[in-house]
């Protein structure tokens, strides 16, 4: 099995990541920068891997670099999760808790949006299956039937 941890980067961060770990960090309300860099890598890796085409390239041009390499670093899985098998996948990779795990989600995916904006924001949650809009603090809509 392919872990998500990683050694350390090495220091220091570009200061377009560390603005980004900032707003992870007040997000989540982590008590240390190193722990929002934590969640930050682990839910950058998994939007790698449900990522693909235009978004995912777009998205990496407007993420720190730091942040870009996490992402693009990953090989997209052939059977996209929806967000909650998305949160829960983490949660397995981590051993953390699902609450957790989705709290980090969140945090992180606000950074994630700060960054790529609106548009970007709604291009990828039309690529990926249900779930992914509560996860970037949108009302997820469902057609009328």
């Amino acid at each position: 099995m392919i872990s998500d941890r990683h050694a350390p980067p090495q220091q220091p961060y570009g200061t377009a990541y560390e603005q980004m770990l900032e707003k992870v960090r007040y997000e989540g309300a982590y008590p240390t920068r190193e722990k929002a860099d934590e969640a930050a890598r682990l839910v950058l890796a998994g939007l790698g891997r449900q990522l693909t085409g235009d978004e995912r390239v777009d998205l990496a041009g407007r993420l720190p670099l730091e942040a870009a390499r996490v992402l693009t670093a990953q090989i997209p899985d052939t059977q996209p999760l929806t967000g909650w098998a998305f949160v829960k996948d983490l949660a397995a990779r981590t051993g953390a808790s699902l609450a957790t795990t989705r709290w980090d989600t969140g945090s992180v995916f606000s950074a994630v949006a700060a960054y790529a904006g609106p548009d970007l924001i709604t291009r990828i949650l039309h690529q990926l299956p249900t779930g992914y809009a509560l996860l970037f603090g949108r009302a997820e809509l469902t057609p009328a039937a």
